[in-house]
């Protein structure tokens, strides 16, 4: 996720303001950092209390990110629906309580200042500039476990701030090994790589870097606004440096425009893309055609149309439940935030804690998790991201969710031997 230099200066602006200024048996309700213990001994603290979990949704409904917002939280009241149909966690019912801050860092921030006090963690925050403003706050007094809709690196080394799956460096050093291995790429060649500015373009180029020193590539670096959708003028300018392949961290637009001015204009290179750069309503655009033929996104796990049955059972549930949506990855992303918010609960009761501290200690336990989606997920180490390992996915419109596998999850050599941020 990504925003413009001014809006980080705002969020940082705002961050910095506030930073002055038995497990069946029912809690009391708890407060304070020391919790209270019910008779079946489990301690509770914030966002726990009479037979509810309160858990806070901070997303995008209407900004630059609405769609993805939208999927996303759409599966996790799916889920918690579901979970709470089954019993909840131990004895208590989920209860999520959702705010749209449009992708505004303003709104984000005071959203997050609303609900913190009254909830248990963040299974969705979306953005990571906004996770960054309040990190300070996260850290060193609220203390509550956040997993963020956003890969960027910089969010790494917190115990309270859990990035799920490979980071945007990461996930973009596979997807250049990917160009290697499968498309032609070779040392000497240059390389394109359009950017957002802000954490997310940062992040994803960083891993550019990297690859180009490692296999003895150039980079030829545009970065761009997320206000600018029209890529012309970067396709003329690669176009021009004799770049052979492209990487695109931006928005699903962005690449939209990208792959089809290159194809308008007979400029036949294989363009990949981050997770967050691909919706599949552009394949009934005109720009659908070229998206099939020559566009890849690196993945953190496998797409919601996967051959698993944990994706079949959640395309069937999610199309019951919202018939008239479409279904793409942000329901897989939604579903996983929860599924691991959840286990980190289970975990913590388990352990007879469910205050903050407890059930992020629970989730560094957590080594293992694959909710059915084909890459396990290690918690143990703040400091490293989850996994390593990327999806490579092509646009097919014949395919449920609009993307089918072309490369199954792998950690390519050079990201397994990478430290994000050293």
């Amino acid at each position: 996720m990504r925003t413009t230099s001014a809006a980080r200066a705002a969020a940082g602006a705002l961050a910095a303001l506030l930073v002055l200024s038995a497990c069946s048996s029912k809690a009391e309700d708890g407060g304070g950092e020391g919790g209270k213990e019910s008779t079946g001994g489990v301690r509770t603290g914030d966002g726990v209390s009479g037979d509810t979990i309160k858990l806070g949704v901070l997303t995008d409904m209407t900004g630059v990110y609405a769609t993805l917002g939208k999927s996303v939280t759409q599966a996790q009241q799916l889920y918690v629906k579901q979970l709470n149909a089954e019993g909840g966690v131990c004895g208590y019912k989920i209860e999520l309580t959702v705010r749209d801050h449009g992708y505004d860092p303003q709104k984000a921030v005071a959203a997050y200042t609303e609900l913190e006090p009254d909830v248990l963690g963040f299974p969705q925050f979306l953005g990571s500039p906004f996770v960054a403003a309040v990190r300070q706050r996260i850290e060193g007094q609220d203390k509550g476990l956040v997993l963020p809709q956003a890969w960027a690196h910089s969010l790494l080394g917190s115990e309270y701030i859990r990035v799920l799956g490979s980071t945007y460096d990461v996930e973009t050093i596979n997807a250049i090994d990917f160009l290697m291995q499968e498309k032609g790429i070779k040392k000497g060649d240059k390389i394109g790589h359009v950017y957002f500015e802000g954490d997310y373009g940062e992040s994803a180029v960083e891993g550019s870097r990297h690859m180009a020193e490692e296999a003895g590539l150039t980079v030829v670096e545009q970065k761009i606004k997320p206000t600018d959708n029209d890529m012309t003028a970067q396709v003329a300018a690669l176009k021009k440096a004799g770049v052979k392949a492209i990487v695109i961290s931006a928005g699903p637009r962005q690449a939209a425009s990208l792959v089809g001015v290159a194809a308008a204009g007979g400029f036949d290179v294989p363009i990949i893309g981050n997770n967050s750069a691909f919706s599949p309503q552009l394949l009934a655009t005109q720009a659908g055609p070229a998206l099939m033929k020559n566009y890849y996104v690196a993945s953190p796990s496998l797409p919601i149309g996967a051959d698993t049955e944990e994706a079949k059972k959640l395309v069937a549930d999610y199309k019951a439940a919202y018939p008239e949506d479409s279904l793409d990855n942000g329901v897989v992303a939604g579903w996983t935030a929860a599924a691991v918010f959840t286990e980190a609960l289970e975990e913590a009761c388990a352990k007879k804690d469910l205050t903050r501290d407890g059930v992020g200690k629970a989730l560094l336990s957590l080594n293992s998790f694959d909710n059915g989606f084909g890459v396990a997920n290690d918690f143990s180490d703040p400091k490293a991201p989850s996994s390593k390992e990327s999806v490579i996915l092509q646009p097919d419109k014949a395919v449920t969710g609009g993307m089918k596998v072309v490369r199954e999850p792998e950690a390519s050599e050079a990201a397994q031997a990478y430290t994000p941020g050293a």
